[in-house]
């Protein structure tokens, strides 16, 4: 008798893989669902306890007051300085992270051997692994001196008067965070530029431009999403910075400099009073908010939820710049075949 006209059973016996395969299913569902909600429960905490103490301490005299001293006499949770503080700390590092990153990934994606490249890109990953601890120390240590001898040397030369860095202080802790996000800005823009299609840098070579041309005027513009989403990503990162900058820059929020009017009507701060606050101790909302949690504050008073205040304030400012990093590269996106 022929088996021709039958059709072959190829399922077989599936019954104990569909269990494995459900098994599996679950499993990585439940890692899913366990991440939404430990996210879902740290943002619960901070709005509950945040909201605890707005109902006791304004939210205006929160944002405007120019002190903040929460277990001193006379209490006040002005969080002013510590933004202050906060993006000092970032606006110093942005300036030595991004160029410095940014030349670094066009080095690497247009200019450097695949030899060159294979030792450069993973010395860059030691970098970023380096403990924060570290670099605090090594800020502490050899760079604030270092500073205050090039600075009294340009004093002595040039007759300037450049301030003398405090033991703790605002550039120190700038320059180290800078070279903390350097890895992050140059790795997430290399990866952008290396996406760039080969066909756009060979159509500049036959229009006949140079490499530095290329590189400048068609490649950099191509990735500009990655390149956007890289630098505010690492400015995220400085801004949530925490032992580099204790170390580094101190636990004491900068004095907030006096303001001006031009013309009878604009309010401004001086540039040199601005600048002036990096030679002093500038602690950060981060700081702020270890220097609560290791105190002696009982847990439930208003000064210890002003912990989760400072969190809640940190925590939208992140959140924001990523949400402005994702729009910027839904933007200027390309996409190529």
């Amino acid at each position: 008798m022929s088996n021709e006209g039958q059709t072959p059973d190829l399922t077989g016996d599936r019954g104990l893989q569909t269990v494995r395969e459900s098994t599996y299913k679950y499993a990585l569902a439940g890692c899913a669902l366990l991440s939404v909600l430990t996210t879902v429960g740290i943002i619960a905490v901070l709005f509950v306890d945040a909201a605890e103490f707005f109902s006791v301490v304004p939210i205006t005299e929160f944002f405007t007051s120019t002190r903040f001293s929460p277990n001193l006499e006379p209490v006040s949770f002005g969080i002013f300085p510590l933004i202050l503080g906060t993006l000092l700390i970032t606006f110093g590092a942005a300036l030595v992270a991004l160029p410095v990153g940014l030349l670094t990934a066009i080095y690497l994606s247009e200019y450097a051997s695949a030899r060159t490249r294979s030792v450069l890109k993973p010395m860059l990953e030691v970098l970023a692994g380096v403990p924060t601890v570290v670099y605090g120390y090594f800020a502490l240590v050899y760079i604030t001196p270092a500073l205050n001898v090039v600075i009294g040397g340009l004093n002595g030369a040039l007759g300037t008067q450049f301030p003398t860095l405090g033991l703790f202080n605002g550039l120190s802790a700038s320059i180290v965070v800078g070279i903390m996000i350097i890895p992050m800005v140059s790795s997430i823009s290399e990866d952008a530029m290396s996406s760039v299609p080969d066909s756009l840098r060979q159509a500049g070579y036959g229009l006949g431009a140079t490499k530095f041309n290329v590189s400048l005027r068609i490649v950099v513009p191509a990735a500009v999403s990655g390149i956007a989403s890289s630098f505010i990503l690492a400015i995220s990162r400085a801004i949530g910075e925490t032992m580099a900058v204790v170390l580094a820059a101190g636990a004491q929020p900068p004095d907030v400099p006096p303001t001006q009017t031009a013309l009878g009507v604009v309010p401004y701060v001086a540039p040199g009073d601005l600048l002036a606050l990096y030679s002093e101790s500038a602690a950060t909302m981060t700081v702020a908010m270890i220097n609560i949690a290791v105190s002696d504050l009982s847990g439930g008073s208003t000064a210890y939820q002003s912990l989760f205040a400072i969190g809640l304030t940190l925590f939208v400012i992140t959140l924001g710049m990523n949400v402005v990093s994702d729009a910027i590269a839904s933007r200027y996106r390309e996409e190529y075949e």
